[in-house]
């Protein structure tokens, strides 16, 4: 499975996901460390298992193990965190908030790549997830860390492009299965 084959695969009426999956990748300002963890990140929290597939094929080309690992590891430990602070942050009982959220988190610490990167790949997986309260705490992280606000965007560009194209092919399928 390729980024090709996706391309292949959306109908007409995605003819801008065509164009945009493989240039927002390659043309931005991200490092094409943080751009395919980005992918990595996204594809994994659109839960799509064929766009997964073409993109984490395609990144191990750019990506080693252990940086893989780590987008991998933000898109899991964002699958927790975006669910729960975004119902503490969407509860009108402001006590949650003052509570511990009592959650391991210690990929954080040591992700096994860069921690601008692995923030920027968290900051992928809130945008997709939709977590406000996660967008907000990654993007200071990596601003606060040298990234510039070029950088957040391209992320966010790529985490869109990648979960609307996830959003098509589950449809198409649904459609085809319907």
């Amino acid at each position: 499975m390729s980024i090709d084959a996706l391309k292949s695969r959306l109908p007409d009426y995605a003819k801008d996901l065509r164009l945009n999956i493989g240039s927002v990748i390659t043309t931005s300002s991200l490092s094409p460390q943080q751009a395919w963890g980005t992918a990595v990140a996204a594809a994994i929290a659109s839960r799509n298992a064929e766009v997964t597939a073409a993109i984490v094929a395609e990144a191990k080309a750019h990506l080693d193990e252990a940086v893989l690992t780590a987008a991998k590891a933000a898109a899991a430990i964002m699958g927790m965190n975006n669910i729960y602070y975004r119902f503490v942050h969407l509860s009108s009982n402001e006590e949650y908030g003052k509570m511990p959220a009592k959650l391991r988190m210690n990929i954080i610490a040591n992700p096994g790549a860069p921690k601008v990167d692995f923030e920027l790949w968290s900051l992928a997986a809130s945008a997709v997830n939709g977590c406000g309260m996660c967008i907000d705490a990654h993007e200071r992280e990596v601003l606060a860390k040298g990234a510039t606000k070029e950088n957040v965007q391209d992320t966010v560009r790529i985490a869109a492009v990648v979960h609307a194209v996830a959003t098509v092919l589950d449809a198409e399928d649904a459609l085809a299965a319907g």
